[in-house]
């Protein structure tokens, strides 16, 4: 009887997190997105005219406790060059916050929101728990995650731990 009200929730719940996405905790504490971004890469272009660059090869970004690697980064300044206004990470993505680690197949930050979206085969892996979608938005001022998009997880009783 444990067994079958068990497979209800789990389905129940399964039927919530398509229908509405799911929202977990992202990352240890909230990351202030006023912090500065380190960028290091193999290669990088800047074109002065429309205000962005180009970082490739083995790009690491870092602010805070948070790291993202990616194959290839646009970073697009302000209209007055005075900061950051977004990140375009592509040909695979991984976001690293805490012990909260994240993979896509590319990645959108916006730094003055705190935005990220992350989409394309996400996976969100925490601890021995991990959950599936097409899309993830991280607000990393509040330290949370939205997943949407044939949300897929595994529950497990503790008894199975």
């Amino acid at each position: 009887m444990a067994r079958y009200i068990y497979m209800l929730a789990l389905m129940a719940f399964a039927g919530m997190a398509q229908a509405q996405g799911t929202q977990v905790a992202f990352g240890t504490v909230a990351q202030d997105s006023s912090l500065p971004v380190e960028v290091t890469s193999d290669n990088l272009n800047v074109n002065q005219n429309d205000g962005t660059a180009i970082f490739t090869g083995n790009v690491v970004i870092g602010q805070g406790e948070m790291r993202l690697a990616a194959p290839r980064v646009l970073v697009v300044y302000l209209e007055d060059q005075s900061g950051i206004e977004r990140l375009q990470a592509t040909g695979g993505v991984t976001l690293v916050s805490g012990p909260d680690a994240a993979e896509a197949a590319q990645a959108n930050y916006n730094v003055q929101t705190g935005m990220i979206e992350m989409q394309g085969d996400v996976l969100l892996v925490q601890g021995t728990s991990a959950i599936t979608a097409d899309k993830m938005y991280v607000d990393t001022a509040a330290g949370t995650a939205r997943m949407n998009g044939r949300v897929k997880t595994v529950l497990r009783s503790e008894a199975q731990e």
